[in-house]
């Protein structure tokens, strides 16, 4: 004798959103990339007796002014995540557009910089670990750009996010804080490391 099943609809609304997770183990993946890239440059540091070769010293100024922007942009991106908790999608946007500013302001910056330093990605091992992984991670904020205004585009159809229904804004905030997360790393030790 059969016995009938039936799900409840409770149980379908408690089914987990699993593109979060799926994101995470992304950036799992991508951590190890840039591990890989440190430790690269942590072992030619340590076997180079003077580091950065004579005709690669770094600059401070535009570097630092770019992590103030990104570090700052985190915090900015995140009143987004808040505001559209209360259902504040204008507030939300605001915050994305202010971010997404930043964040081209930083690649701005970077550009300029690579303009300006007078060597090239193969001068030495310093400069060619220098331009990979700060290439690699504004390749990175571009993403996140892309990944923002995404957000932007889907925010105008009405409803499309709410305070309960916000994946794609948490995805994209959590995304910009690990791109932020490894500039702070490639940031003390490409210019705070190298004045010592």
């Amino acid at each position: 004798m059969a016995i009938a099943t039936t799900t409840s609809p409770s149980h379908h609304q408690e089914h987990k959103d699993l593109r979060v997770w799926g994101l995470l183990t992304f950036l799992i993946s991508e951590s190890l990339m840039f591990g890989g890239f440190f430790a690269t440059y942590l072992f030619f540091r340590g076997s180079t007796e003077v580091w950065p070769p004579q005709g690669t010293e770094v600059e401070l100024l535009v570097p630092t002014i770019n992590t103030i922007i990104l570090v700052s942009s985190s915090f900015v991106i995140h009143f987004g995540d808040t505001a559209i908790k209360k259902n504040n999608v204008k507030g939300m946007r605001f915050w994305y557009i202010v971010t997404a500013l930043m964040g081209a302001i930083f690649l701005a910056g970077q550009v300029y910089e690579y303009m300006t330093l007078g060597y090239g990605l193969t001068t030495n091992v310093f400069a060619n670990c220098f331009y990979i992984m700060t290439g690699f991670h504004g390749l990175h904020v571009f993403v996140g750009l892309l990944l923002i205004l995404g957000v932007l585009w889907r925010s105008r159809r009405p409803g499309h996010y709410s305070s309960t229904k916000h994946t794609g804004i948490e995805m994209a905030e959590i995304y910009w804080h690990f791109v932020d997360i490894i500039w702070i790393i490639l940031f003390t030790l490409l210019y705070i490391l190298t004045l010592f």
